[in-house]
């Protein structure tokens, strides 16, 4: 098995990582290969599928038909709130 050490990590992440190892009843070792693990993910950590394109799959199936606009490269805009 393969090692990796990480330096210069914040006291409050690392207080942070225990904190939630014992709430999931780990140690602080594990819950970071338990992270790891869950970062990569099955799909051994190829790119997402961009976000319109995952809100379409999600809601597909209540009859959402139209393409949902990729907004990278825009710039944001304020909401309008209706009273």
């Amino acid at each position: 098995m393969a090692q990796i050490i990480v330096r210069n990590l914040d006291d409050g992440v690392k207080m942070k990582l225990s904190k939630r190892a014992q709430m999931n009843g780990h140690s602080t070792e594990e819950e970071v290969r338990d992270i790891l693990r869950n970062a990569v993910g099955k799909d051994g950590g190829r790119a997402r599928m961009p976000l319109g394109a995952r809100f379409k799959a999600r809601f597909n199936k209540i009859g959402l038909t139209r393409d949902i606009p990729e907004l990278r490269g825009q710039q944001a805009q304020p909401a309008t709130l209706v009273p």
